[in-house]
């Protein structure tokens, strides 16, 4: 079977993506946040009414193998943006569980088609087994959806993020999350120097940024 090509060249999220700087979030671009469809504390709604206070431009909510919060996010959206209000740009996302590198890791997967065959394995609220849980499998499954695959918070892992980066840069990975708060303030910031050297990383391989909150509270701007 053909490997599917990424889509990173001429995905509209990469052109997105390429705008991500340390600040981004969580007032910009948030491409990593948790809703009650996996394991985070906000309703669909909840989240997309704070998104809209916030004035977020684009977003992604990334629950673990599960779609379901689109859906009420997108209404909200839809109903405020008849309403005259400025919404965000929504990206279908999913956060899949994997191994690379003998490493259990995630991935964020940005803005892939509606129902696609390939991610239904992945979208089934649990951990698939066996060689779909496999990196490499995860992004071709990815990729034949017509999205982007971005290695989640690359520091919290029990091997050193430029092992994991560039065994994911071997695989096909389309980029990382650069900026994220490794030490989980009330008040989201990025970590320095630990952010910094992904972003070089990922600059050197020229691979895409991304940045997000991974709320699982009740506040889209912490944790």
């Amino acid at each position: 079977m053909a490997v599917p090509a990424s889509p990173r060249a001429s995905h509209p999220l990469s052109a997105v993506l390429a705008q991500v700087e340390p600040a981004s979030c969580p007032t910009r671009f948030n491409f990593h946040c948790h809703t009650i469809c996996s394991d985070g504390s906000l309703t669909p709604e909840g989240l997309a009414h704070q998104a809209l206070a916030i004035g977020l431009d684009h977003l992604a909510v990334t629950d673990h193998h599960a779609l379901q919060a689109h859906a009420p996010i997108s209404a909200v959206f839809e109903a405020a943006s008849a309403r005259g209000q400025a919404v965000p740009t929504l990206w279908r996302g999913v956060e899949i569980s994997c191994l690379l590198e003998g490493c259990l890791v995630h991935v964020l997967a940005l803005g892939f088609g509606a129902e696609h065959p390939s991610l239904e394995p992945y979208l089934q609220g649990r951990s698939v087994v066996g060689p779909a849980l496999r990196a490499g499998a995860v992004v071709q499954a990815i990729h034949a959806a017509g999205g982007l695959a971005l290695l989640a918070h690359p520091a919290r892992y029990r091997r050193p993020f430029p092992h994991l980066l560039a065994a994911a840069a071997d695989l096909g990975f389309d980029g990382a999350e650069a900026w994220y708060d490794y030490d989980l303030q009330a008040a989201w910031s990025p970590t320095p120097l630990v952010c910094e050297a992904i972003a070089r990383d990922l600059g050197h391989r020229r691979l895409l940024m991304s940045c997000g909150t991974d709320t699982h509270g009740v506040n889209l701007c912490g944790r």
